[in-house]
């Protein structure tokens, strides 16, 4: 029995990309810093007009974020575009901003959570690429 003859083909798919994949390091800067400040009532400024002598003027509204905050003692890693906000623990239950009680309060990747360090000045703080 003979065979008949079939001319090879050959077949080929196209590909075409479905979805945007980042390449690494291209989202930005992440800030790395310790959950720190002593435990206490912790309270932030969502809009400030600045401050005086480290610590806010009267004019500034406050927001009490817990009464019963405590750091976590973790090392957070948080976007340079999420929303830092100054604030305090308040150390001596005034319901004030007073010397030394001073934070800088980041709510969480969701906004939705407490974190708190003492070292205020955020260019000191550990950096990284995304």
């Amino acid at each position: 029995m003979k065979r008949a003859y079939v001319r090879p083909t050959m077949v080929g798919e196209r590909f075409v990309a479905n979805e945007y994949v980042a390449a690494c390091g291209d989202k930005g800067t992440v800030y790395k810093f310790n959950c720190d400040a002593p435990g206490g009532p912790l309270y932030y400024y969502p809009n400030s007009d600045g401050m005086v002598d480290g610590v806010h003027n009267e004019n500034d509204k406050v927001k009490l974020l817990g009464l019963f905050y405590h750091p976590c003692d973790a090392k957070h890693e948080a976007s340079a575009t999420n929303v830092f906000y100054d604030g305090f623990v308040d150390y001596n239950l005034n319901g004030k901003q007073d010397s030394g009680e001073g934070v800088i309060v980041w709510r969480g990747p969701r906004n939705n959570n407490g974190h708190a360090t003492t070292e205020l000045d955020m260019s000191s703080w550990e950096k990284a690429k995304s």
